[in-house]
């Protein structure tokens, strides 16, 4: 079949080389001028099946009162006249109650550990090379309460097959030496040796450059403007470069538009409970010889991962619910930059830190939205949230196969929007 891809982030990307190693005639239109250009930038850099925990838990609701007013809050929700953002924080309350917790954690996992196995394999089919690391991911709590909530939270991951293994403090300092100078604010960590991290970015622009190779057509400049409704089908896709609009038509079509999906849909009568979480990093140049962090590194307290990347480390996180906003908030930046002097007082870096945000695509629950709509040949595969790396490859595969004709392998709750 000719399919049409919209978006060429991460999730975009793989899809398309998912669909193209199918048989199937591909093309990716994207707005960028090249691929993984905007969510997929500079996000944490983190491949963390064991980071599966959804935000929406018995919990949270008491973090988020304790975070309001805070402009640094790891979770800051900015109440604006928006009946999207309403709903969705309603519907988030309801993914808070116990049971719907746990089974949105089994389908996260499902799906994480999938996707895991699926990007080992393409790395080593392809030999791709995007600053990876396979040293595990070491979460590290400062508050006690925390901690005895993470050995109950590591207990339920194991329960799903994950290895999140409780550590005491001397043990983090021997799976990640330098923390050393933090020893005095930490209280315990827990470790998943089998997690990995990676520059999602230069991941997706190799993969990019192997689709090429499979004869996926690329057309960045692109924007979408609207879905042509056919009736039970999609007719066609405008889309508008530098020479004017175009209508594009193709068998399948595929909308993998981070955050920007729900506002192509709503056109066409389908609402998909996909609300923008916008995220901050801060990638550092590191000094020759400099004592900085090889494991991947999650800090609970303040929802930071630390992802090393060659000579750079990656410093992402926090969720800042303020719609399509993507200004840089200066409070949030430094509150990056002040929280890696803390665990890492000698780090020495080059320059200025590069400072960067960009909209991670959440749904409620934290599950994904992979599948075909109402319309017969159309596709979604988005609301990834802050996993999207790390289930780009395991959602790609599942839709190539399901658009192919065949059950995906994942136990996942696909559907119909």
């Amino acid at each position: 079949m000719r399919v049409l891809v919209l978006g060429a982030g991460v999730v975009g990307t793989t899809s398309a080389w998912y669909l193209a190693r199918a048989g199937h005639q591909v093309t990716v239109i994207d707005r960028q001028p090249l691929a993984g250009n905007e969510t997929s930038f500079a996000n944490g850099g983190q491949i963390s099946v064991s980071h599966a925990e959804p935000w929406a838990n018995p919990h949270v609701l008491p973090q988020v009162l304790k975070w309001m007013g805070r402009e640094d809050a790891p979770l800051l929700w900015r109440w604006r006249a928006d009946p999207a953002q309403l709903a969705w924080g309603l519907h988030f309350l309801g993914e808070c109650l116990p049971g719907r917790t746990r089974d949105n954690i089994s389908a996260i996992v499902a799906m994480a550990l999938y996707s895991r196995g699926c990007l080992r394999a393409l790395r080593e089919e392809l030999g791709l090379q995007y600053d990876q690391l396979e040293r595990g991911i070491l979460h590290i709590y400062t508050e006690p309460r925390e901690f005895s909530a993470a050995v109950k939270a590591a207990r339920v991951m194991r329960g799903f097959g994950l290895d999140r293994d409780t550590v005491d403090v001397d043990k983090c300092l021997q799976i990640e030496p330098a923390l050393a100078d933090a020893r005095q604010l930490l209280v315990g960590g827990d470790y998943t040796r089998s997690d990995e991290s990676g520059d999602a970015h230069k991941f997706t622009l190799a993969l990019a450059e192997h689709a090429r190779g499979l004869g996926v057509d690329f057309r960045f400049g692109v924007t979408v403007e609207r879905i042509a409704n056919g009736g039970s089908k999609i007719a066609g896709v405008v889309a508008r470069d530098e020479n004017g609009a175009e209508l594009l038509t193709a068998d399948a079509y595929v909308v993998a538009l981070g955050s920007y999906s729900p506002l192509l849909l709503r056109q066409i009568g389908i609402n998909l409970p996909v609300y923008p979480a916008k995220g901050y990093s801060a990638t550092l140049t590191l000094a020759e010889g400099s004592p900085a962090p090889t494991v991947s590194l999650t800090d609970d307290e303040r929802k930071l991962v630390f992802s090393r990347l060659g000579n750079r480390l990656r410093v992402a996180g926090t969720a800042e619910f303020n719609g399509y906003n993507l200004d840089l908030n200066p409070v949030r930046c430094q509150a990056l930059v002040e929280r890696t002097r803390q665990l890492f007082p000698r780090l020495e870096i080059v320059g200025e830190p590069a400072f960067w945000c960009g909209l991670r695509p959440a749904t409620p629950s934290n599950v994904p939205i992979i599948g075909r709509t109402g319309y017969r040949n159309l596709w979604v595969n988005t609301g990834h949230g802050t996993l999207g790396w790390t289930m780009a490859c395991g959602s790609a595969a599942s839709l190539a196969e399901m658009i192919s004709g065949r059950l995906p392998e994942p136990d996942f709750p696909f559907r119909e929007c």
